[in-house]
């Protein structure tokens, strides 16, 4: 039995970006293609094979020691960005404002799908999700710098909508418009959290 369970499920991508490295903010610039390296993507403020730890692993490992970076990308939903939208009363997020690598269109309950699932193209280029990413107050203060009065709500807003983390398994290209197919761990939760 494969580890991996092939899903009727794939989503199209709307929107690729990247941080740049000399940023001054958490603001991304857009992309019509990328190359995903196994480091992430080229120039981007968040690839590298490595990172150090932030306050988000703190109760494993000291701030600034370096670890395997499984935060390379930044994935979002398309639907879930315009639920976020509504409930900060704007017409639409800007994904520049949220520091936002790819945004997808098509998978229900994005930001929940399971630890370990895989999204891959059909040039192969495939992405490993790591974990929820917990909304911060970073996008919200760009939000907030571009439309006063709306940042503020973002964190409570994003709460299970803020999309995932990922880095990259195999390495490969990618465009506006590909399809990236969804595989889920062939696995039950586990029993025991509280």
């Amino acid at each position: 039995m494969p580890e991996l369970r092939t899903t009727d499920h794939s989503a199209r991508i709307t929107w690729l970006g990247m941080v740049p490295q000399d940023r001054t903010n958490i603001r991304s610039v857009s992309m019509e293609a990328a190359f995903a390296t196994y480091a992430g993507f080229e120039g981007d403020f968040h690839a590298g094979l490595t990172r150090p730890a932030c306050v988000r692993v703190r109760n494993l490992h000291p701030k600034g020691r370096e670890i395997r970076n499984t935060r390379q990308l930044s994935i979002l939903s398309a639907e879930e960005m315009a639920q976020i939208a509504t409930a900060i009363d704007l017409p639409a997020l800007d994904p520049t404002l949220l520091g936002v690598s790819i945004i997808l269109e098509g998978i229900p309950d994005f930001t929940l799908v399971p630890p370990g699932s895989r999204l891959q193209n059909a040039q192969g280029t495939t992405f490993v999700v790591d974990i929820e990413n917990g909304p911060c107050n970073l996008p919200a203060r760009e939000i907030e710098s571009e439309a006063p009065g709306h940042g503020k709500g973002f964190k409570a807003a994003a709460q299970g909508k803020r999309g995932v983390t990922a880095w990259v398994e195999r390495e490969g290209p990618l465009s506006l418009g590909d399809e990236l197919r969804l595989f889920v761990p062939n696995q039950p939760s586990w029993p025991h959290l509280s």
